[in-house]
Order: C-alpha cells, then structure tokens, then sequence
C-alpha cells in the first residue's frame, strides 16, 4: 500500500479549508483516509500541523504533495526518511 501525504478539500463555495491527510494512493482526493496530520486555512493562511504524526508517516515511507512540503517547511517538520535502526 502506497501511502501519501496530501490535503483534502472541505468548506463552503468559494470558502475552502483544507485539511492535511495520510491516505492511500489509491483513494480519491475527498475520499477515505488513514488519519489526520493537520488543518490548512488558505483565507487565513494558517496551517496547524501535527509534528509527531506526520514525521512518523514520512519515517514509514510516505510520499509527501509539493504543497504540503512547502507547508512542512515552514512549521518545521522534518523531511528525513531515514528511520534510526
């Protein structure tokens, strides 16, 4: 199972919030996902992310969206994927 690392939709009309999943390749964009990593509100330009679950998802192999990578940038969230063996 190929797991990414992207943002799903929500909100209202010309209102969107978006919210930063782990999901599997396969489902569809606003589809089934395996758990939440954070929240993204492009009105505001806010972003909550959860560090620990996130890094966690990378060190298991997760691929990551270019948008969510510049997100992590800026909060800080390491990109390695080297897991300490």
């Amino acid at each position: 199972m190929a797991v990414v690392i992207r943002m799903t939709r929500g909100g209202q009309k010309k209102k969107p919030f978006y919210r930063i999943v782990a999901a599997d390749k396969r489902f569809c964009r606003d589809g089934r996902f395996l758990e939440v990593v954070g929240t993204w509100d492009p009105i505001l330009e806010k972003a909550v992310v959860k560090k620990e679950a996130a890094e966690k998802w990378i060190k298991k192999g997760a691929q990551v969206s270019a948008t969510v990578k510049k997100l992590f940038v800026k909060q800080g969230v390491s990109l390695a994927t080297t897991a300490a063996q």
